[in-house]
């Protein structure tokens, strides 16, 4: 796989946000593990990433989340009892606290409860053990990554690193900002080598205005956005409206690219067919910006109807595999850039 390096930090990262970019859309798309190569690995573990890394994924993806003590570690959410053993843990029972996050409630352990210390006497689990059951048999083996830690991963191995910050204004309502973290994280990486690129990706839109404006690094933002609702930080506005041809004109301002949730492209009917795909990706590319939709997954219970396999009546059907390659390669035909994917051994395959 051909690679090119970059440099991370200080004045230079990679081609930076729409209107500042010399890159064009790729006619190769990249392979972004989701969560590391998450259908077969417990995600967000350092043996996730590296599998992902053998499987020869273009990227690896870390979800960044900010302990007490102000740390950027990768979790998919900062609330971690589905994913750590912090619920068995004696001495971490009156931590357990009810929380509202982007207006959802949810009673659990939080990261940004624990300092990182404390966070890294924990061991990671599979989130989906209903669903991957094999994935049980590396519960217990691996520690909560620093993202900083992933950085170094990426730089010693040439891999591009593709993190999402979460829930960017409900830390700063905790005291904690992850922009400055990761902006802080990505200078003390050196100015080392990563190879390709590095983008950040944010559901809501002022953590990417924010970096955008850094002028020292020029960042590969991407606005993420998801089938219905609509960003945190911006309730004025839902995701439907930002899909618009006047919503696109408005992310190119300060972003590369979009990251739409994969039935934004190709929608399902009311039984989980697929539909007659959209025309979103030619209306980005229009615009110059990217699109690296979200998540390819094997299993039957993520992909349309006419797709999965197996037998229907099995106990098992939804944890099957069905055919995970027909989809990607519906997608590829489509001309997306990149897919975010939890088997992206398979998804290198496929392409």
């Amino acid at each position: 796989m051909r690679r090119r390096d970059v440099v991370i930090g200080g004045a230079a990262l990679a081609a930076g946000c729409a209107g500042v970019s010399s890159q064009t859309q790729s006619t190769r798309p990249i392979i972004i593990a989701h969560r590391g190569a998450s259908g077969e690995r417990p995600e967000h573990t350092l043996a996730a990433y590296r599998l992902a890394i053998a499987q020869s994924a273009d990227f690896i993806e870390p979800d960044l989340v900010m302990t007490k003590d102000g740390v950027l570690v990768c979790r998919h959410e900062n609330e971690i009892s589905g994913t750590t053993d912090v619920s068995t843990r004696s001495e971490f029972a009156d931590r357990r606290a009810e929380k509202v996050v982007d207006g959802v409630a949810a009673t659990g352990w939080w990261v940004e409860d624990f300092t990182l210390a404390e966070l890294r006497t924990l061991r990671c689990k599979e989130r989906l053990p209903q669903l991957r059951p094999t994935n049980m048999a590396f519960d217990g083996q691996e520690v909560v990554p620093t993202f900083a830690e992933v950085l170094a991963l990426a730089r010693e191995v040439g891999v591009g690193v593709y993190p999402e910050l979460k829930h960017p204004t409900f830390l700063r309502e905790q005291g904690l900002d992850p922009v400055p973290a990761f902006i802080a994280a990505v200078r003390e990486a050196g100015g080392q080598p990563v190879a390709d690129s590095l983008f950040v990706q944010c559901f809501e839109i002022g953590a990417l205005e924010q970096l955008a404006r850094v002028s020292s690094i020029r960042w590969q933002c991407v606005q993420l956005v998801a089938f219905d609702g609509r960003p945190w930080d911006r309730r004025d506005l839902t995701y439907s409206e930002m899909m618009s041809d006047a919503g696109l004109d408005r992310i190119a301002e300060y972003a590369r690219g979009i990251g739409p949730e994969k039935t934004l492209i190709v929608p399902r009917d009311g039984g989980g067919r697929s539909l007659r795909a959209t025309d979103l990706v030619a209306r980005a590319h229009a615009r110059n910006l990217l699109v690296h939709p979200w998540t390819f997954r094997a299993e039957n219970y993520f992909l349309p109807l006419e797709m999965r396999a197996g037998d229907t009546g099995a106990a098992d059907y939804m944890r099957q595999h069905g055919q995970l390659t027909a989809e990607l390669q519906q997608f590829y035909a489509l001309g997306v850039d990149g897919v975010f994917c939890d088997f992206p051994g398979a998804a290198v395959a496929a392409r």
